[in-house]
């Protein structure tokens, strides 16, 4: 029987390369379930969360969807895939627009890059648009088949910086090293893009559906 996977709709996501992305990925193993329904995301076996956009428009859009609680207990629960913002959010606090509140699953903070970053004597554009490398700092199930320093797509001002550091399962550079992924017990979440990151994002979703942590 097909196992349901929740893309969560709060109005912020890019929903349409996301679910296609899955769908691909799920086959005939999983059915993909676009919603904004608590209790459909309840019930769902695994739950995607991606998100783009500032800070304090991703919190109002999930409390006026009043997703807050079901985001919370999705990721703490089941298989849950944070991108983009979806990692972002799970902190307790972002620099972005003069200071916001966040889920405060996990401890720590979102940081605007630094400005004027340079690189091989260029100042690096604000906010980081393009392929770069992850390099992964420790095993996981996610990362079957994807080898170290894979390039995957980012688009983002801002970076996450975890209390603990045991939490960080890839960095990448970009004028600083920054954590781009993490992960604990059934959760794994990135800073960048997987449902535009070519064969390796879609590999990495591939992961994700198999997982069962």
């Amino acid at each position: 029987m097909a196992k349901t996977i929740a893309v969560i709709d709060y109005g912020m996501g890019n929903l349409r390369s996301v679910s296609k992305a899955v769908e691909r990925v799920a086959g005939a193993h999983g059915k993909v379930l676009v919603t904004d329904d608590p209790e459909l995301i309840q019930r769902a076996e695994r739950v995607v969360f991606p998100g783009q956009g500032a800070a304090r428009d991703c919190m109002a859009a999930i409390s006026q969807h009043r997703l807050n609680q079901a985001v919370l207990e999705a990721s703490r629960h089941k298989p849950f895939l944070g991108i983009c913002m979806g990692l972002q959010v799970l902190m307790e606090f972002s620099e972005e627009n003069g200071g916001t509140g966040l889920l405060g699953l996990l401890e720590g903070e979102v940081r605007r890059f630094p400005v004027g970053m340079e690189y091989a004597g260029q100042r690096l554009k604000i906010p980081q648009m393009g392929w770069n490398q992850v390099h992964q700092t420790r095993a996981h199930p996610l990362w079957n088949g994807i080898s170290q320093d894979t390039r995957f797509y980012f688009v983002h001002s801002f970076y996450v910086v975890p209390k603990q550091s045991e939490l960080v399962a890839g960095t990448t550079g970009y004028g600083i090293d920054f954590t781009s992924v993490i992960a604990r017990d059934n959760l794994f979440a990135t800073q960048f893009h997987p449902e535009k990151s070519a064969a390796a994002g879609l590999r990495l979703l591939e992961n994700f559906i198999r997982w069962d942590p």
